[in-house]
């Protein structure tokens, strides 16, 4: 698609952040889904040639945060990366100061990643630059919930009228609180399935503990890292216990129905929540959730470019 052609489907884009999966509407994802489709046909375009994007990661991240700055790139942006470990963080300093002072060096977008949920919405009431959230403690990651979207798109043909479950650690993941709100949006049938411990009940979704029974009537199945590090102990009784009624082993995969798709946010925790034979069975599109990653990002950089300051 020529570059003219695309900027004109970003043009009725009126978001200036991207702060969460409920700030959009229906209409909104499936733009920025069109956009990210086409983004992958452009080929030496450099709209954003002379835009800088600001990767404020105080949280860490591999595949978001390397994505970012691919999708930046290759549309010709600049990439300032941020270490904390190495920042004005460790001395005291605060969020507000540290991204304003990023931001007067001629900051467009601020992609920030942090562990207190509401980090982002804060951030966006005190900076010009369009912010973009990656991760906010428990509360949202958009761009995730937009790739998987993607994926399932270009895998199964559509994002609507789908079964899907959301299996293993709701409670800390969010990752599952944006899937959930994105696919309910655009009218499909979501299960929750985990231990009660890690499910949430004020979720507008079924909820079951009984993997096995709920496996077979989905269309995608997408496994949720324990977040270990955010929880409590006693959430659980064991690892072999979670395994035995959650993961998803070589033993459920068998039982998916014909043309289910397996998904992973990543990072993985194989042998835990999936097994290696999950993970890098046919059915899995791990790999193309983070290949779709740039594609995303691509077209939420194109799309807020059109309001940013």
């Amino acid at each position: 698609m020529a570059l003219d052609a695309l900027l004109s489907r970003c043009r009725a884009w009126k978001h200036r952040h991207l702060l969460g999966m409920k700030d959009l509407s229906k209409e909104d994802i499936l733009r920025v889904l069109s956009v990210a489709e086409a983004c992958d046909s452009l080929r030496d375009e450099h709209p954003l040639k002379g835009r800088r994007l600001f990767n404020f990661f105080v949280e860490p991240s591999t595949r978001t945060k390397t994505s970012f700055a691919l999708a930046a790139r290759r549309l010709g942006g600049e990439v300032i990366d941020f270490s904390p470990s190495a920042s004005s963080l460790t001395k005291g300093e605060s969020l507000k100061d540290t991204a304003r002072t990023i931001e007067s060096m001629g900051v467009t977008f601020t992609v920030i990643r942090h562990g207190a949920s509401g980090a982002p919405h804060f951030l966006s009431r005190l900076v010009e630059s369009s912010v973009i959230n990656a991760g906010d403690g428990a509360n949202e990651h958009p761009t995730q919930a937009l790739l998987d979207l993607l994926t399932m798109k270009m895998r199964l043909g559509r994002v609507t009228g789908l079964k899907v479950a959301l299996v293993g650690d709701i409670a800390h993941s969010r990752v599952a609180r944006s899937n959930l709100w994105a696919l309910k949006k655009l009218g499909n049938d979501v299960t929750l399935v985990g231990p009660p411990t890690l499910v949430p009940r004020d979720l507008d979704a079924a909820i079951t503990s009984d993997l096995d029974r709920a496996l077979p009537r989905q269309d995608v199945v997408m496994m949720l890292r324990l977040q270990l590090e955010r929880m409590q102990s006693g959430l659980f009784p064991s690892a072999a216990e979670y395994v035995r009624f959650f993961g998803l082993t070589r033993e459920r995969v068998a039982a998916l129905k014909k043309g289910a798709i397996i998904m992973h946010p990543g990072p993985m925790n194989r042998g835990l929540e999936i097994s290696a034979e999950a993970a890098d069975h046919p059915r899995s599109v791990v790999l193309h959730q983070v290949a779709n990653g740039v594609l995303v990002r691509m077209a939420v950089l194109l799309l807020l470019s059109q309001v940013a300051r």
